[in-house]
């Protein structure tokens, strides 16, 4: 998906999480997860929100537009 650019991983492999393991804390499946990191599929704000909030940082340092 263009104009989305995620740091998702970096940031969840940063915090030791695989991405089961996010994926069981903000409710979501695994496969959620993979298809963010692999921008096929764009999370919703409050989606946006809980993945930032587990992992301790901003969505902006999560997810950038591409410009």
């Amino acid at each position: 998906m263009s104009g989305l650019l995620t740091s998702l991983k970096d940031k969840r492999t940063a915090a030791g999480l695989t991405q089961a393991q996010l994926a069981e804390q903000v409710g979501v499946s695994r496969k959620t997860i993979n298809t963010i990191e692999n921008r096929v599929f764009v999370p919703s704000t409050v989606l946006a929100l809980k993945l930032a909030d587990v992992l301790g940082v901003s969505v902006h340092d999560i997810f950038q537009l591409e410009l």
